[in-house]
């Protein structure tokens, strides 16, 4: 067997085996199944969203935002009111109710609701995220404080323990050095012009070996998730049960979040182990719709679709990028108006074309077709241009929405733009403007801009009022910082 195909082989398979060991690893320690006690009411004193942590195989969902919101509802840090039939019409009143004593989550979905509530009230269905960045960050801060709070009683502990990652780190680190022997002996087996080969393997063996495990040493440092505890088991099993006699209400799934008021923390430990429909449907604190979103602009909440063009040639242009478009335009139709009868003339006292008049009145009449519709786009080109200069727009406006500018086949299709959806008051319907890069504003920012309506561009913005960042949560934000050790 050729020698190199055999240290490629034996670097290999000890890589697969290090892949093996890793995904029993993941096999074993995986969250144990729980058998739930027997139906109960009798609620404890968890929060809902550790509990929907524990419900879910130590997973968490986006039932834990969603309870704990509710929780605080009925802990009467605001009221949710449903005015109609329609659940989605419900909206959130905060009341004037010290936070003192709140845990780190449930102060950050506080925030969150005081941050957005305008006049101190906001529609439930404009609690989403606008910002996808902000949104994950958000959740993964939120994650990260349940994980805390379920570790700090017990419940919860991290998927691989110390021990268990140093041994996967010693055996990356024999991994490495066998791949680091793999390069050097095929190096070394290399003819050099110079002759000393031993150098170039060296050094080969030493990026070989570094490279290997520092990509297994990255797999190791990944969060790994949470594993059960005996504690963890027997609260989740208490829990199930108290699931299972929420279940056996017919009409508690399709509950609305407004009858919190009556049903008190059932409700939001309802949503935290899985038993209610309507109101988790209804609430959502994840990316909201970027055609469909909520304004404050004005005084009052009111929902404003937008619309984002895409097939627009002249949209979000530059007036010199439309200029040129222009005359390009204009000239090529000038160009085939020109040409109207050349051909004929050119060609006339040649024998092999007499009697083609048909086909030269032919192309005569495309020529003219062709040319006159492009030479008036041209000038309408032209024209509007010189007006959209001179009609340049100022107003104020709340923007909406902020978003890049989408990719096609060949990449992006304009970095100089972005999507920026302003609400300027003027009914509930508006049109994405083309921002260009170097301008700012962000989601809930009121803003005065400068546009030019037929390019729909933006010329210029000035933040008036910026938006809050809202109150930042304390404790840890990412799993590096919970788990010190893992890194």
């Amino acid at each position: 067997m050729n020698v190199h195909l055999l240290d490629a082989g034996i670097a290999a398979a000890s890589i697969a085996a290090w892949y093996a060991v890793y995904m029993v690893a993941r096999l074993v320690t995986r969250p144990a199944a729980v058998r739930p006690e027997p139906a109960t009411p009798n609620l404890g004193d968890e929060p809902p969203a550790v509990v929907s942590l524990l419900t879910n195989r130590w997973e968490l969902t986006e039932d834990a935002a969603e309870a704990t919101l509710l929780d605080l509802a009925a802990r009467g840090f605001f009221e949710l009111r449903q005015p109609a039939e329609d659940p989605l019409q419900t909206t959130i009143h905060v009341r004037d109710k010290a936070a003192d004593g709140l845990l780190s989550f449930e102060r950050q979905v506080l925030d969150r609701v005081t941050h957005l509530a305008h006049g101190g009230v906001l529609p439930v269905t404009a609690l989403t995220f606008r910002d996808s960045g902000q949104a994950e960050a958000w959740e993964k801060r939120l994650r990260v404080a349940v994980v805390a709070e379920a570790r700090r009683r017990g419940l919860s502990r991290r998927r691989f323990s110390p021990a268990l990652v140093t041994a996967l780190t010693v055996l990356a680190a024999g991994v490495g050095a066998v791949a680091g022997w793999a390069a050097f002996h095929w190096m070394l087996l290399q003819p050099t012009e110079d002759g000393d080969s031993l150098g170039g393997a060296i050094g080969g063996a030493l990026v070989a070996g570094f490279l290997v495990f520092g990509t297994l040493g990255a797999v190791i440092k990944a969060y790994q998730g949470e594993r059960d505890t005996p504690a963890g088991r027997e609260v989740a099993a208490r829990w199930l049960g108290v699931r299972q006699w929420l279940r056996g209400h017919e009409a508690f799934a399709d509950l609305p979040p407004a009858a919190v008021a009556v049903w008190d923390r059932y409700l939001p430990y309802g949503a935290a182990v899985g038993a209610t429909r309507t109101a988790s449907a209804v609430l959502d604190l994840g990316m909201g719709d970027r055609k469909r979103v909520w304004s404050s602009h004005g005084g009052q909440w009111h929902r404003v679709r937008v619309r984002y063009p895409r097939m627009w040639p002249r949209y979000g242009k530059s007036a010199p990028h439309l200029v040129k478009q222009g005359l390009a335009t204009l000239a090529a139709g000038v160009i085939l108006i020109w040409l109207q009868g050349k051909p004929r003339m050119l060609t006339a006292g040649i024998p092999e074309l007499a009697g083609k008049d048909a086909w030269f009145t032919l192309a005569d009449n495309l020529l003219l077709v062709i040319g006159l519709p492009l030479a008036l786009l041209g000038a309408y080109k032209l024209i509007r241009i010189l007006l959209d200069l001179a009609t340049a727009r100022t107003f104020d406006g709340q923007v909406l929405w902020v978003e890049a500018w989408p990719s096609t086949m060949l990449g992006k299709d304009d970095a100089d733009r972005s999507y920026l959806a302003i609400d300027d008051g003027d009914g509930d319907r508006t049109v994405a403007w083309a921002r260009p890069s170097a301008l700012g504003g962000r989601p809930g920012d009121t803003v005065r801009v400068t546009v030019r309506r037929w390019s729909r561009r933006v010329v210029r913005l000035e933040v008036t009022q910026r938006a809050g960042a809202g109150p930042i949560a304390t404790g840890p934000a990412t799993f590096e910082e919970l788990d010190p050790t893992a890194s």
